[in-house]
């Protein structure tokens, strides 16, 4: 009982139910262990004794939570309206709020009888934002705490509307350097958005990879989190490059010849994207341009990210440095520089003072250019624009786990559960952060991070969305079945998110497919936040187990037919991906049975498309029955409808097969039409088969229905491969 009750203080869970009649006790062994990564320690039973004791008394002496939070116009949490009768509370304002610059004084009072106690009448609402709370009691008891002030939602969607979702490396123009690119990224959207009426482009998460050879190709373990990848950069958009001189020149039309090879390689020799290769190319390019001194404008423009960013970039920037000379795993560097903040990490912050600048000038390159990317999707009239997605965590030998030691858990990772899909459960090999590391500092890495990805964002979309709550810990040299819970403060959690979207203006989608712990859809849905909806998954799990109909799908959610993760719409229709996954040993059972289910499964849903008059051409036409999947989309309330780029063109293989890793060649795929050839950008707007996919979506800004000609109204002047200046 006595662990139990100590976990159950720090947030750690002793069972869990992998479905509603089941509960499965988490070994002591990981209790003791995950609690040992939060600071506590449970190794023997007095050790437990002594540690409970220990918290007890702290929650009973503590005035106030680390964190406190507060919703505009909704009752105050409990922590505030308990406090005793003569407490004075004073708000020191967050900077750049719109309060005087005083601090915010109230005196805690019996709330009169017409005074509702979940409101009272001492309460004067601080604006917006996160700001210092200090409490004195009348007995002279003392606590300084973080106050966050959130509105009670998220923004919303304009209306309803339909928008691409892409990989971007996978999008290769003709002018790609190997890879898709931010540039690419601005095109697509000013084509979609004038041309197609699409009100957004959903991208993977362009986060900083972890340097290495081969570097891990998966953008959802980087490096950090909280600054994108140069390897997106769009070299020749770069102002610096057109003023190269002699003999700097003739090297960039070298690199660039190199560069037109490997997207040569890639288009039409089968090759798969190398990205190393494309950053070996970029990079000396940077080197290049970086010798070019800046105008007055831009040096200024230059030192005003640097202000802003503050000690994260130089962190992140330091790390890039020094990984340059020691190599990407800081836990094997000289000692003193696995402390960032150590005299040797000092010391080598003037020694390495070029490199450092470089990176750092790297990232504001970076930054500029998914300003650009931004402003290009808004200017076409979208109504989103640029969607970014936030990946659950962080390589541990990364940037982000360098810089924020204190911030992460350390001997344990991120994973799922063993369930119905898995029963084996999953580790992603990513740390967690400490949230009670979180809470003392008043979320500050999180809201850092937030405030960085949402900064050129029309919306926000969160990986594994219930991991605001809640997420499974798995401790070092153990299987991913002997994991736990650890829970978040939610409301926190909840508060910043929904406060830094509300100053970005920007949309938040979780994605909220799989085991979601009951309430948390509901929480997520009360402060605006879309969840995810894929069309084969929605049926009636409580019912017949049939399609559901779209009338009762949920309004608040992006509907899709697939995501990165799963088959292409082409190839679930077909059974290609059943086929895929016999070929690389992955079926559970034989391939004539998982054959007919799979079938089954697909008539099914072709059988109900075609009851609802869908699918006029009937069925044994693969694209019409791609374009029968996205009526039904349409036909739900849901507010964002995703088509995914590859389906627009009949491409069936997954840019990610979960469960394999050199099997497959996982994100490293450029999109392709049906035979497997890849196409270009430009390809991809020609093709006669996306505006036929596309003439079934709603009608264009202007009204003028579904596909515009290339002719007609709000036809683009430049082809689809220019680039903005």
């Amino acid at each position: 009982m006595g662990l139990s009750r100590l976990a159950a203080l720090h947030g750690v869970a002793t069972s869990f139910s992998p479905s509603a009649d089941v509960t499965v006790s988490v070994p002591d062994d990981t209790v003791t262990a995950v609690l040992a990564a939060l600071g506590v320690d449970a190794a023997t039973p007095a050790d437990v004794r002594r540690s409970l004791d220990a918290a007890e008394s702290a929650a009973a002496s503590r005035l106030l939570p680390p964190t406190v939070v507060t919703w505009s116009g909704e009752p105050l949490p409990a922590t505030l309206t308990a406090l005793p009768p003569g407490a004075v509370l004073t708000v020191d304002h967050e900077a750049g709020t719109t309060d005087a610059p005083q601090p915010l004084r109230m005196r805690v009072t019996s709330a009169p009888p017409s005074s509702a106690p979940d409101r009272p009448s001492w309460w004067t609402e601080p604006s917006l934002g996160v700001h210092r709370l200090t409490v004195t009691t009348p007995d002279h008891r003392r606590a300084t705490v973080t106050l966050v002030v959130a509105p009670d939602r998220v923004p919303r969607v304009p209306g309803r509307t339909h928008g691409f979702l892409v990989q971007l490396y996978s999008l290769l123009s003709a002018r790609s350097w190997g890879m898709g690119d931010l540039a690419d990224l601005a095109d697509l959207a000013a084509w979609s958005g004038r041309t197609l009426g699409t009100g957004f482009v959903q991208v993977n998460p362009l986060h900083a990879a972890v340097p290495g050879s081969p570097t891990d190709p998966s953008p959802y373990r980087p490096s950090s989190r909280r600054f994108p990848d140069p390897v997106h950069l769009h070299i020749e958009s770069i102002p610096e490059y057109g003023h190269v001189p002699e003999p700097g020149r003739a090297a960039l039309d070298d690199l660039r010849q190199e560069a037109a090879a490997l997207r040569e390689a890639v288009l039409n020799k089968g090759a798969l994207i190398d990205r190393d290769a494309v950053w070996a190319l970029k990079k000396q390019a940077l080197e290049i341009v970086h010798q070019v001194p800046l105008t007055p404008g831009r040096r200024a423009a230059y030192c005003d990210f640097l202000a802003g960013q503050g000690q994260a970039l130089e962190d992140h920037a330091l790390w890039c440095a020094l990984a340059e000379v020691h190599g990407p795993q800081w836990r094997t560097w000289p000692e003193g520089l696995r402390d960032p903040r150590s005299p040797q990490s000092a010391r080598a912050r003037g020694e390495l003072l070029e490199r450092v600048d470089f990176h750092c000038r790297l990232a504001w390159l970076t930054d500029t250019q998914l300003a650009t990317a931004q402003s290009a999707a808004r200017e076409s009239g979208m109504a989103v624009g640029i969607v970014h997605d936030l990946a659950v965590g962080v390589h541990p030998d990364g940037a982000d786990a360098w810089a924020q030691q204190d911030a992460f858990a350390h001997g344990m990772s991120v994973g799922a559960p063993p369930d119905a899909f898995n029963a084996h459960g999953q580790d992603w090999g990513l740390p967690p952060w400490r949230p009670d590391a979180l809470a003392a500092t008043g979320y500050a890495p999180y809201r850092n991070l937030l405030r960085g990805l949402l900064a050129h964002a029309g919306a926000l979309r969160i990986d594994h969305v219930m991991g605001l709550f809640r997420l499974w810990w798995v401790p070092e040299g153990r299987p991913p079945t002997e994991g736990t819970y650890v829970g978040h403060d939610a409301e926190a959690m909840l508060a910043v998110l929904v406060l830094e979207a509300h100053r970005a203006g920007a949309v938040v989608i979780g994605e909220d497919l799989g085991t979601v712990e009951p309430g948390v859809r509901e929480a997520l849905a009360r402060r605006g936040v879309l969840g995810t909806s894929v069309l084969w998954f929605e049926r009636d799990w409580d019912g017949t187990g049939r399609p559901l109909a779209p009338e009762q799908w949920r309004r608040d959610c992006v509907a899709t037919a697939t995501t990165h993760d799963l088959p292409s719409t082409a190839a679930r229709l077909t059974g290609d991906h059943v086929t895929l996954r016999h070929r690389l040993g992955l079926l559970a059972r034989g391939l004539e049975q998982e054959l007919a289910e799979d079938a089954a499964d697909t008539a099914e849903w072709l059988g109900y498309l075609a009851r609802l008059r869908l699918l006029p051409e009937g069925d044994g036409d693969e694209e019409a029955a791609v374009r029968a999947v996205h009526r039904f989309l349409l036909s739900t309330p849901a507010r964002m409808v995703g088509v995914w780029l590859p389906d627009t063109v009949g491409d069936r293989r997954p840019q990610n097969l979960p469960g394999t890793w050199d099997q497959y060649p996982n994100w490293r795929l450029p999109v392709a039409d049906a035979e497997g050839h890849p196409l270009t950008l430009e390809e991809i707007a020609a093709s006669p088969r996306l505006h036929r996919l596309m003439e079934v979506l709603p009608a264009a800004p202007d009204g003028t229905g579904g596909a515009r000609s290339p002719g007609g109204p709000g036809a683009r002047t430049a082809p689809p491969g220019a680039r903005p200046s």
